[in-house]
């Protein structure tokens, strides 16, 4: 059974490893998370390590999806960080193993995000991802509007250039 949790900073630290193969994974398979190919996995477990400080701050929220031990998916939820923006966050790096898609777990996920916000008074998410990518079928499903693309905005794994479309969604207040 998958098991969905908010994790602090030294279970980020301790989830490193394990999140540094879920990214090379997602890299490998051609998913555009900000990372060219191919990514070191040493490298990838450091940049997760490097998270634990903006969460212990709680600029940055972090979830994983766990099943028999193992991380089988993740997302995150940044904080705006202005005195103007408190209403507002970015939800980032929605990744799901290869191995683990078409099981609900990407919707599972971004629930549990929407969910979060609503209790911090978080009243409007944002995000993007790559145009025609299958992460777009996931936020059109769980009722998120698309408000348009940029074309070139981001390199996918490979190093091209591919359109980005950015979407929001409105969260009720507490």
């Amino acid at each position: 059974m998958t098991e969905i949790v908010h994790v602090s900073a030294p279970e980020l630290v301790t989830y490193a490893d394990d999140l540094a193969g879920l990214l090379v994974e997602t890299v490998e398979e051609g998913s555009s998370v900000g990372f060219l190919a191919p990514l070191d996995r040493e490298a990838a477990a450091i940049w997760w390590r490097e998270r634990a400080a903006a969460v212990e701050a709680g600029s940055i929220g972090i979830w994983i999806a766990r099943e028999g031990g193992r991380v089988s998916g993740t997302i995150a939820l940044v904080r705006a960080p202005l005195p103007n923006a408190r209403h507002r966050a970015e939800v980032a790096k929605l990744m799901v193993r290869p191995s683990a898609r078409g099981q609900g777990l990407g919707r599972a996920l971004l629930a549990a995000v929407e969910a979060y916000a609503a209790t911090e008074g978080i009243t409007l998410l944002i995000l993007d991802t790559e145009s025609g990518s299958l992460a777009e079928q996931v936020y059109c499903g769980a009722g998120w509007t698309k408000v348009g693309s940029v074309p070139g905005y981001a390199a996918d794994p490979a190093g091209s250039l591919k359109p980005t479309t950015f979407y929001y969604k409105e969260l009720a207040a507490p």
